[in-house]
Order: structure tokens, then C-alpha cells, then sequence
């Protein structure tokens, strides 16, 4: 069985579909407690970092020779959603603080040197100079071939928009063709099947969550896909308290966002984003309410990972022999 460490693991969502597809899952890194209760509950990895990954050399992991390094460091430096996102975009990797945690994921990578890296982030982390940056550092890792995989998680069947980079040593965006759908997944396909969260039932972490007292006389006023509030800075204008059109796929999921239910006056539960986001009713999420929004949001979905997992599973079972996981085109 092939052998996966995660850093920056979150509530659990990238090392689910690893774990799915039968993958041992030898460690976790997470310094958010609350998160790796989660991801021990959900993922049981045969060892548990609850700390800084800055505090992280390496030699602490009992598997010195993983197949496979996975991990999603902080976006927060990079998205544009972040009003204090540094001007220049190389700052971003080497001056902002949450950017430099890259830096660590790459160092980890280094140490352990496997056979298959796999590191998830918004897109902008390849804006400017930076993904010639990125290509830099991990060559200087040991890794020569460097490619962007760029996913848009509802062509393959999410009902929710993610369009996330998976940053690896090998090409496996044109493998994961194959999985693609053609017909799009639609809010309420996801949820409507759940009970009201104030009538009995035993669904984990799909509790009433009422709407904040400023927005709640807007919830009526609202139709599908308006939303209550809008922010932003310059000519940046962003928009959270969606009202989900239940016929449409919904925006993307972000951890400090919040979505108005299309029919009830309240908010999506947790578990509703949890749906949203491809994760089965099984998976349970620890911590306060505000954490456990923040742990669906801020994951990889499951979905997704296990894609990733079946593509990574082939090269090491098989290299290129059915499919070029290392072509030699422009990264």
C-alpha cells in the first residue's frame, strides 16, 4: 500500500479521498486543535502533529520515505479576497508571513523527498513572477518537472464552483478527463433531501443557524443568487449572505463565508456546506460552529482528492506506461 503525509491537513478533506482510495495515511500536521480532533476522528493517520509546521524539521515522522507528500498552506496571502494582500506578488511567497508557510511546505518536501507531491491553492499563487518562483524552489527541492494543475471542481460533478492550482511533480489534469460530467450538479440536488435543522433527526453538525439580525429583513426581499452584503476595497467588490438559487450551482464555499437557505429564513447549515462541498454525512466536524464552517471551507474536497488520489495511484503502480504523467511540454 502506497504511504501519504499530509501538511497543512486541515479538517481532513484532502487526505479523505487519499485515504478513500486506499492510501495509508502515516501523519497529519494541522495547528488548529479543533481541526485535528476532525481530522483524527475522520482519517485516524498512524501519527497526529497538532502544532506549528514551522516547529516541523522532518526527522519527527516514523515513515522517513512517504509515495506521496499532499498539503493546502494558507491562501490567505495569495487570494484577492484578502484587502491586505501585499502589491507585489513575489512579496507574497517571501515577505508575508502566511505566504512564507509555503516555503515550509517545500522544505518538508525536500526532507522527504517523495515519489508524488501534491500542493493545493488558489489560483493566484501563480500570478506574475511567483510561479516562476514556485518552479525555483521545488527545483531546488530536487524536483525538475513542475506543473499546474488546474481543476474546476464542478466539471466533475460538485455542486458548488471551486477552481483551484494542484501544484505537482506530475501532470494529471488530462488523466482526470475521463471523470468529467456533462451534466452540472445543482444546489438543491445536494440538500434538499435534508430534513429542517429544527425538526428531529440525527444528522451530525446540521443544526438552525439563524440569520444575523442586520440581514434578516433582507432574506424576503432577496432572489435567488442576490446577496446581503457586499465589501471590498477600490475596484475590488466582493459579496457574501448569498441567497442560493437551488436550481444553480452554488458560489464557491469559503470559510469565513455564509449562504442564506433559498426557502427558510436562516443560514446553510454546516452540514448543507459540508454537502455543498462533496463531503458524505459521515464525516463530522469538531469545534465551535465558526470552526466547523471554517474546516468545510477551507478543505479540498473530497470530491476532488479522490480524483487526485486515482491519478496518483496509477503513476506509482504504473508510471507512464497508460498515461504520460510527466510530459515535457511548458509547465
Amino acid at each position: 500500500m502506497f504511504t501519504v503525509i499530509d501538511l497543512f491537513a486541515g479538517g481532513g478533506g484532502f487526505s479523505y479521498g487519499f485515504k478513500s482510495e486506499g492510501f495509508i495515511i502515516s501523519a497529519g500536521v494541522e495547528i488548529n486543535p479543533s481541526a485535528c480532533r476532525t481530522y483524527e476522528r475522520n482519517i485516524s493517520p498512524l501519527q497526529m502533529f497538532c502544532t506549528d509546521i514551522r516547529t516541523i524539521s522532518g526527522r519527527e515522522f516514523e515513515n522517513q520515505n512517504p509515495d506521496v507528500v499532499i498539503g493546502g498552506p494558507p491562501c490567505e496571502a495569495y487570494t484577492p479576497v484578502s484587502l491586505n494582500r501585499m502589491d507585489n506578488p513575489i512579496d507574497r511567497l517571501y515577505l508575508d508571513e502566511r505566504g512564507r508557510l509555503t516555503l515550509d511546505y517545500i522544505r518538508l518536501v525536500a526532507h522527504l523527498q517523495p515519489k508524488v507531491f501534491v500542493m493545493e491553492n488558489v489560483l493566484q499563487i501563480t500570478e506574475g513572477q511567483l510561479k516562476y518562483a514556485l518552479i525555483e524552489e521545488f527545483r531546488q527541492a530536487g524536483y525538475e518537472r513542475i506543473y499546474f494543475n488546474v481543476l474546476r471542481s464542478e466539471n466533475y460533478g460538485s455542486p458548488s464552483e471551486r477552481t483551484r492550482v494542484f501544484i505537482s511533480n506530475i501532470y494529471f489534469k488530462g488523466y482526470l478527463e475521463r471523470f468529467r460530467v456533462s451534466r452540472k450538479t445543482t444546489v438543491w440536488s445536494a440538500i434538499g433531501d435534508l430534513p429542517k435543522p429544527d425538526f428531529p433527526h440525527d444528522i451530525p453538525n446540521h443544526s438552525w443557524v439563524d440569520i444575523p439580525k442586520k440581514f434578516k429583513k433582507r432574506w424576503e426581499k432577496l432572489r435567488f443568487g442576490q446577496s446581503a452584503l457586499y465589501f471590498g476595497k477600490g475596484d475590488k467588490v466582493f459579496k457574501d449572505y448569498t441567497k442560493l438559487h437551488p436550481e444553480k450551482i452554488s458560489p464557491t464555499v469559503k470559510g469565513s463565508g455564509r449562504f442564506l437557505h433559498p426557502y427558510q429564513p436562516r443560514l446553510l447549515s454546516v452540514r448543507e456546506q459540508a454537502r455543498l462541498m462533496t463531503y458524505p454525512d459521515d464525516f463530522v466536524f469538531e469545534g465551535g460552529l465558526n470552526e466547523q464552517y471554517n474546516q468545510v471551507g477551507e478543505s479540498v474536497q473530497p470530491l476532488i482528492s479522490k480524483l487526485i488520489a486515482k491519478a496518483v495511484k496509477e503513476y506509482l503502480t504504473n508510471g507512464n506506461k497508460n498515461w504520460d504523467f510527466t510530459p515535457s511540454f511548458p509547465r
